[in-house]
């Protein structure tokens, strides 16, 4: 262990972890950031394919980007910022299965769901999602699968407390580089310690003592950035306990949120930075982006159950099922023209057991008490935590300074005190 003691761990290297981490640093506050991978960006994670290619395993948007500190990060590194429109924005999908027609009646469907949801959300009272449905619609099972690639879940898993909580300008942008990439270049100038996952946090004395892999780390204070489902888990232990934290994080469990890229030959067939529905009467599907940046490339998203039940199949799983949705679309000659470049089981992933948090019902207050500080020395951050943004790399970047500043003025309150 290089340095065992110091003034502050920032445990976990997400965008949360790197944002409170680099607050703390530029305040000349003595910081350790302790990661268990071996990388930076925790479930943002970019990776190249043999072209060179960007794909982001994790999240890949910048939402709600004219507000996103992401996007004037990325100016300030010198990351190309693709301000493309994305496919879902009233972009109609190709018309291979999908009519004009059709597709107009499913946005009218989905933007009056989406009003029922804000209209009952007025009252207060906290319900599943899936209610505000308009019984017997033909597009109930559609809006459910936007659902899960939104949630991570199924409606009748969210609650509508919660999904109408999310703040959304609806400006989305891309990092041409990554945005894994992006967030791990930002951390890349501080102190880090990787491959160290940490056991347990002894609070209880007058220092605190953090537990890793790698042996035992005096500090004065933490910040606490891992998933929900991490704490839900226990993969942490606190002592003394932290039930409240424990039972906020079980509130807010991790969706399964995966993406497919696979390689596709003649690609210049289709429009750049278009979508196809396989099938429009069912949840357990897939959405394909073809051709994100121009690349010949499609990306595929996968939620909810659908994408849980294909992590226990293995990576290879994703790929024959969107072979077969893709074939049933454009017919069976079309399997030779595409081939798998990367999937990341997020649910299956040990530091992660998710993609993206979401409030059950009857929780959706959960996300204030997780954020809450303990004793002034433990501080919380993360998507999770984020009371309008969650499920966002930005979300997670707003916590993380909000909890380091919770840091520095605890701090500076001792100081003024002794």
């Amino acid at each position: 262990m290089a340095d065992n003691d110091v003034e502050v761990v920032v445990i976990g290297g997400g965008a949360a972890g790197v944002a409170a981490a680099k607050r703390l640093h530029e305040a000349s506050v003595r910081c350790l950031l302790v990661e268990a991978r071996p990388r930076l960006g925790g479930r943002a994670w970019t990776v190249l394919d043999e072209n060179g290619h960007a794909l982001d395993l994790g999240c890949g948007w910048l939402h709600s980007a004219d507000r996103n500190p992401w996007a004037g990060i990325a100016e300030r590194l010198g990351f190309i910022i693709d301000k493309t429109p994305p496919p879902w924005m009233n972009k109609q999908p190709l018309e291979v299965n999908f009519s004009r027609a059709d597709y107009d009646a499913f946005r009218r469907a989905f933007g009056e769901f989406y009003e029922r949801v804000e209209a009952a959300a007025r009252a207060k009272a906290d319900a599943p999602a899936s209610t505000l449905l308009d019984p017997g619609n033909r597009w109930n099972a559609l809006i459910d699968a936007m659902g899960t690639y939104i949630s991570g879940a199924e409606l009748e898993k969210v609650s509508l407390l919660d999904f109408d909580n999310y703040h959304n300008t609806n400006i989305n942008w891309r990092v041409r580089e990554g945005y894994g990439a992006l967030i791990s270049a930002y951390g890349a100038e501080l102190p880090v310690l990787f491959d160290c996952p940490v056991h347990r946090i002894d609070h209880g004395g007058k220092r605190l003592s953090i537990q890793t892999s790698k042996g035992l780390i005096a500090a004065d204070r933490i910040v606490v950035t891992v998933p929900s489902a991490i704490l839900a888990a226990e993969r942490i232990r606190f002592t003394p306990p932290l039930p409240h934290k424990i039972e906020a994080a079980h509130g807010l469990p991790l969706g399964n949120a995966d993406k497919v890229f696979m390689a596709l030959e003649d690609a210049e067939q289709f429009p750049a930075s278009t979508r196809v529905f396989a099938h429009k009467d069912r949840v357990a599907t897939a959405g394909y982006h073809f051709r994100p940046f121009g690349w010949p490339i499609i990306e595929a998203y996968f939620g909810g159950s659908c994408a849980a039940q294909l992590e226990a199949g293995g990576d290879e799983a994703f790929f024959d099922f969107a072979v077969a949705e893709l074939a049933g679309v454009f017919g069976g000659d079309f399997v030779r023209r595409v081939k798998p470049l990367r999937v990341h089981r997020w649910g299956s992933d040990p530091f992660a057991l998710g993609s993206y948090s979401y409030a059950v019902p009857g929780r959706a207050d959960r996300r204030a008490r997780l954020a809450e500080p303990v004793d002034n020395r433990l501080f919380f951050a993360g998507e999770a935590c984020s009371l309008h943004d969650f499920s966002t790399a930005h979300g997670a970047y707003l916590t993380g300074v909000a909890a380091a500043d919770g840091v520095i003025a605890a701090r500076g309150a001792v100081r003024v005190a002794i």
